[in-house]
């Protein structure tokens, strides 16, 4: 067990000052009462003394003692005990089983002469229940066997106000409120004598040692328990605290928060009431007399009264903490608490946890230094400054003072271990990471981050990346030399940008992609350069890198041109100036005007004619090369096909201009078609191509969105042209009957068989003529239900006209038009359906100025 000085214990009256000429003088008893202390003596004498206190720079005090008078109490017998009443100006002695009332100052009796007689022990009850200021409530051991008694003691007036039995002699007491805490012959015990309840509490031997109670605040007593302990007991007879261990011929005790004090034969031993553990050993031999007065502690022997003088629990705690005993500390400071105003325990304690936090950290005990840190609220620059270089240059730090720790630096702390560093290093680097977003950091985000920034940077942590993308205070000029300083000129560039110098951060990203630096942190620099560009809202910076990014890669590099949000296209880019720029770099123009045609469906002539003309040189030069079947070449062309047939914008003429004796028959069909040459188009494709299905096609495309009969007029051209004779007669033969079979609904049937060879069997055009039939039964009887609803509907306005013409209509000069308000000066009128009536004139005026009123929808 390591000790504690919690106490010193200095003289308070020696016995050269208390005997005088005498030469024998025995101390019994002791009492003191703010500065004035009273000794009881063998030969029935009470000494006053006034005490003077004078601090110490150490923390400590000594004590002087003048002597004021003494005065013989008349009695042979020693003087057993003494109590200081100090509202009542008495100081009540027992002596010879006799309580004396004395006047504090003067040491006279009271004139009444009041005592109480009878009385073998007193106790002041400090929990009084009467009420009444101008009284004091004293409970006595009586003479008399197994009692006790209560008292009120007034200045000059004693009133017994209850005796109480015991079940056993009573040897000593405590009193709190209405409760006793008794020593009995065998045991301690808890009485309520103003209910008469008991409660036991344990069992002790008298014979063996020598009982004691105390009371050590409000319903809780100390008592001497068996095995040499001190217990701590309630008036519910309960145990709040865990007992502590003492000697166990301890003869006295005392409390002076948060200590218990035991004096034995030998020595005086302090021990905490937090953790139970004996902090203090004091020799003191000869000593009889132990008793805390409201805080004070005083022991004395039979020659000399002493102080035990405690040292501020501040001291006490600094002491442990440079001991590195940080729970003892930490049990002692909470403890504290009852002893000091609020507000100065709060920053007190929360020095203790930063100071106890830095202990913990300097031993590595990274978790549980960082609770402290927390607890404490410590200002986490105290930390940052033990690690050289980490504070910004800027930064107006300066550490606590008195200082909270020992140590210069990391160095210092580490002594040059370089795991003990990596180790504190990452501590600081998770510990930095959580506090950076909480209230910890208000007011010095800027220190944090950049001491973070720094970390990482060393660390090459792949959090450093996260930090810059991400909202964060790192102070640019710092954070830049220390990047640079680590050659992390991408986690820089990312610096500049979040400090809105985009023009340096790209700057450095392509000197690393052209390889003029070296980084390696990513291997996709390039494209994340071109991304970067594509979202900059910057279109000088956006220009200047265009023909880098391009030279780097004509279909990645167009990216910064297709890819960019629609709203900034529209309004920023002019895609007449992306044109310009891109036509040295065909591959990306073609992307573009893709982009443009396609994905965003400009609806501009030049557009789509400088597309197809792409597509169509590219075709051309593939074509005439050694690989004009290659799958490239296919898909370009296939790209054009698609093109011309969708798009309606291109310059037709230019086009096959261009096409003409170029080899590309789909393509110039395409472009007759839409020229609406159609003859020439499926000659082309039935001629020259000899693609039936194309043909087909052709039909369907043409006639999208068209009406049947224009439908018709194609697919029957197309029937013309198989039927027409020459040599490959039997071939289109079959083209024509496959086409009528599969068809049959975009022919008029009757054309088509006066069309047909004579010899063509009805086997062959079963599925058309059964098309065809079919198509004429749904068309008459379609047209039949068509005649039968018009005719139902004429047949109901023939009835309403009938039933308007049945219904009479009355016509006088009182009758007045609903639309004017005249009256009809001739029977000539309009009646609308409702029943009104208006003149001609006025539904003739209706009829061409529809905005005015009138009683009906229909005449």
């Amino acid at each position: 067990m390591m000790s504690t000085k919690a106490f010193t214990l200095v003289s308070a009256v020696e016995w050269e000052l208390l005997a005088g000429d005498k030469e024998r003088v025995h101390i019994e008893c002791v009492e003191c009462c703010g500065k004035n202390l009273y000794v009881g003596t063998g030969d029935c004498v009470v000494y006053h003394f006034l005490l003077e206190e004078r601090a110490l720079p150490t923390g400590t005090a000594t004590f002087s003692a003048t002597k004021q008078l003494h005065r013989h109490l008349g009695f042979r017998k020693p003087v057993s005990e003494l109590r200081a009443a100090s509202a009542l100006n008495r100081l009540l002695v027992l002596c010879d089983n006799s309580i004396t009332l004395l006047n504090m100052m003067s040491l006279e009796p009271v004139p009444s002469g009041a005592r109480i007689k009878g009385a073998a022990a007193l106790a002041l009850n400090e929990n009084p229940v009467s009420g009444d200021p101008f009284c004091v409530e004293v409970c006595i051991i009586s003479v008399k066997r197994r009692t006790i008694q209560l008292f009120l003691v007034y200045e000059d007036r004693v009133q017994i106000v209850r005796e109480v039995s015991t079940p056993e002699q009573p040897l000593a007491v405590a009193v709190d409120g209405h409760f006793l805490c008794l020593a009995l012959t065998t045991q301690y015990i808890i009485l309520n004598y103003n209910t008469g309840f008991s409660q036991d509490l344990f069992p002790y031997c008298s014979e063996e040692k020598r009982p004691i109670v105390k009371r050590i605040g409000r319903q809780e007593f100390l008592l001497a328990g068996p095995g040499g302990l001190g217990m701590f007991a309630t008036v519910a007879g309960i145990s709040q605290r865990a007992p502590v261990h003492w000697s166990e011929n301890v003869i006295g005790a005392a409390i002076c928060f948060p200590y218990v004090i035991a004096l034995d034969d030998e020595f005086i031993t302090v021990h905490s009431m937090l953790d139970q553990q004996q902090k203090q050993t004091l020799p003191f031999k000869e000593g009889h007399i132990l008793q805390d007065f409201e805080g004070r502690v005083i022991v004395a022997t039979s020659k000399g009264v002493y102080i035990l003088v405690p040292l501020p629990l501040e001291k006490q705690i600094q002491d442990l903490l440079a001991s590195h005993r940080v729970e003892e500390a930490l049990v002692l400071a909470k403890g504290a608490r009852r002893n000091i105003p609020k507000e100065k325990f709060q920053v007190m304690y929360r020095r203790i946890l930063q100071q106890a936090g830095f202990i913990q950290f300097a031993q590595l005990q990274f978790l549980e230094a960082k609770e402290l840190f927390r607890s404490g609220q410590l200002d986490v620059r105290e930390l940052i400054s033990l690690y050289p270089f980490l504070l910004p240059t800027s930064s107006s730090f300066t550490r606590s003072h008195p200082p909270l720790h020992e140590y210069a630096d990391l160095n210092q702390l580490t002594q040059g271990d370089q795991e003990k560093m990596a180790k504190c290093k990452r501590f600081l680097m998770s510990y930095l990471n959580e506090v950076r977003s909480t209230e910890v950091a208000n007011g010095y985000k800027e220190d944090i981050d950049t001491a973070l920034l720094k970390l990482y940077a060393e660390a090459d942590h792949d959090s450093l990346l996260d930090l810059l993308v991400t909202e964060n205070s790192c102070l640019l000029t710092d954070s830049a030399a220390w990047l640079e300083k680590h050659k992390k000129y991408f986690a820089l560039g990312l610096l500049y940008h979040y400090n809105n110098q985009d023009a340096a951060a790209v700057q450095l990203w392509v000197n690393i992609v052209n390889g003029d630096i070296h980084d390696s942190t990513r291997s996709d620099l390039y494209e994340y350069v071109v991304d970067f560009l594509t979202y900059s809202l910057d279109q000088e910076l956006v220009w200047k890198y265009a023909d880098w990014v391009l030279q780097k890669s004509e279909e990645v590099g167009v990216q910064v041109f297709t890819k960019r949000p629609l709203d900034e296209q529209q309004n920023s880019f002019n895609p007449d100036s992306i044109i310009t720029c891109l036509k040295k770099y065909p591959k990306a123009l073609v992307k573009y005007l893709e982009h443009l045609v396609i994905d965003r469906r400009l609806q501009k002539e030049e557009y789509h004619t400088h597309l197809a003309l792409l597509y169509l040189d590219k075709v051309l030069q593939e074509r005439s090369g050694a690989n004009s079947k290659g799958v490239e070449a296919t898909e370009t062309q296939v790209k054009l096909q698609h093109l011309l047939q969708k798009s309606d914008l291109y310059r037709v003429h230019i086009l096959i201009d261009r096409i003409r004796g170029a080899g590309l028959p789909m393509e110039s069909a395409i472009l007759h078609g839409k020229l609406e040459e159609h003859e020439e188009a499926l000659r082309i494709l039935v001629h020259e191509l000899q693609d039936f299905s194309a043909a087909e096609d052709y039909c369907l495309w043409r006639s999208e969105g068209r009406d049947p009969p224009y439908r018709q007029r194609l697919f029957h051209t197309l029937l013309a042209m198989y039927l027409q004779p020459g040599p490959a007669a039997p071939e289109l033969a079959v083209a024509a009957a496959d086409l009528l079979n599969r068809h049959a609904a975009n022919f008029d049937a009757a054309r088509v068989l006066q069309l047909l060879p004579g010899g063509w069997s009805v086997q062959l055009l079963r599925p058309f003529l059964t098309g065809a039939v079919r198509n004429s039964v749904h068309a008459r009887r379609t047209t039949q239900v068509a005649l039968g609803l018009a005719k139902s509907e004429n047949l109901i306005y023939k009835y309403d006209k009938m039933k308007l013409k049945g219904s009479s209509v009355q016509l006088s000069d009182k009758k007045l038009c609903q639309m004017c308000q005249n009256p009809f000066c001739e029977p000539v009128f309009v009646r609308y359906p409702n029943g009104g009536l208006v003149h001609t004139h006025c539904a003739a005026s209706r009829h061409t100025n529809p905005s005015s009123p009138g009683p009906g929808t229909r005449t």
